[in-house]
């Protein structure tokens, strides 16, 4: 495992968020360059949260390639305490797609984000609930990046997504990369799986996880537009 190595910080303006989602409130870190050419609302895996240090990580990179993001958490406090026994809600994809509509369409209603086209970074099962809002929200969602994502639990409304959707798999993620190339023949939008070689699940590997990222921003940097 090796520890990883911020970028240095993007001249990004910062700010705590709260976004309201039906009778909850969750907290978020949006983060907004100058000359912003997209926003890319991150998805997180199962028993992670806004903190995450590899979508932290990702995050930067984004940033330092232009484009806005917002980190937020899919589930309550008290939700992801009670989620840490049953282990129910990190895998009910219609609560935590429903909460990145959510937040999506709070991010269309803010002064810093309203004039960027929204794009989804999705990680484990984020990924599928990052699929599953954008065949909700069809053309309002400009792109979608899926990392070792989940993407076979969104099977019942991959035909819908029309956002432009690129796959990113370690090659060493064996059943993860079988869910993914299934998932990808139901998907009828510009699409990709790349399958990054040498890299597991989590992507720990020396430069995997920047191969990541790098490979991300190029894809939003493409289909993202203010």
């Amino acid at each position: 495992m090796n520890t990883l190595i911020q970028p240095p910080s993007s001249l990004a303006s910062r700010l705590t968020v709260q976004i309201p989602a039906g009778a909850m409130v969750l907290p978020g870190e949006l983060a907004v360059p100058s000359h912003a050419t997209g926003l890319v609302i991150f998805a997180h895996g199962s028993g992670s949260s806004r903190k995450s240090p590899r979508n932290q990580f990702v995050a930067e990179e984004l940033r330092q390639a232009g484009l806005a993001t917002l980190l937020f958490d899919l589930l309550t406090e008290e939700e992801g305490e009670a989620d840490q026994i049953s282990h129910e809600m990190r895998f009910d994809l219609d609560l935590l797609a429903t909460r990145l509509v959510d937040a999506t369409l709070w991010a269309a209603a803010q002064p810093q984000t309203r004039d960027l086209q929204p794009g989804y970074f999705g990680a484990s099962t984020g990924g599928g609930a990052a699929l599953m809002a954008a065949a909700q929200l069809r053309k309002r969602v400009g792109a979608v990046v899926s990392r070792g994502g989940r993407s076979d639990l969104a099977g019942h409304v991959l035909s819908k997504v029309e956002a432009p959707t690129l796959l990113l798999v370690g090659g060493y993620d064996d059943l993860v990369l079988r869910l993914n190339e299934e998932a990808l023949e139901n998907l009828h939008c510009i699409k990709r799986l790349h399958v990054i070689p040498g890299a597991s699940h989590l992507f720990e590997e020396t430069n995997k996880l920047q191969q990541v990222a790098q490979l991300a921003a190029a894809w939003f940097k493409n289909y993202l537009h203010s």
